[in-house]
């Protein structure tokens, strides 16, 4: 999905001086959305390596990442699209969740 919506970001949002901030800040909602979906998805791999020891921290971390996705990424997404930064309320929230799954990672998996 994030590599549909970079594609889209370059392509299909429309590119005029005023509208060139709010690409950005789409583009940087694909970066994030991708950067992190590899690492939801390398979780499980990561903490299996603990023979389950370390099933709290994928689940932790799991959590995090994706409801961080969806906070932080959906706000980008809906600042670009609308060209209205009201949208964004959820980024920070957003993004400390993101931040709370590598805390985690780092910290449960130890």
């Amino acid at each position: 999905m994030s590599v549909g919506t970079g594609a889209y970001a370059s392509h299909g949002l429309k590119k005029n001086k005023k509208s060139e901030t709010y690409a950005k800040v789409f583009e940087t909602g694909s970066r994030y959305q991708l950067i992190h979906s590899a690492m939801l998805v390398a979780t499980p791999a990561i903490c299996r390596s603990g023979g389950g020891k370390y099933a709290m921290a994928s689940r932790v971390a799991g959590a995090c990442f994706a409801s961080g996705i969806a906070m932080f990424s959906g706000s980008c997404y809906a600042v670009g699209l609308m060209e209205d930064r009201s949208y964004g309320k959820l980024a920070p929230v957003g993004g400390v969740a993101l931040i709370g799954g590598w805390i985690s990672l780092a910290l449960l998996r130890r």
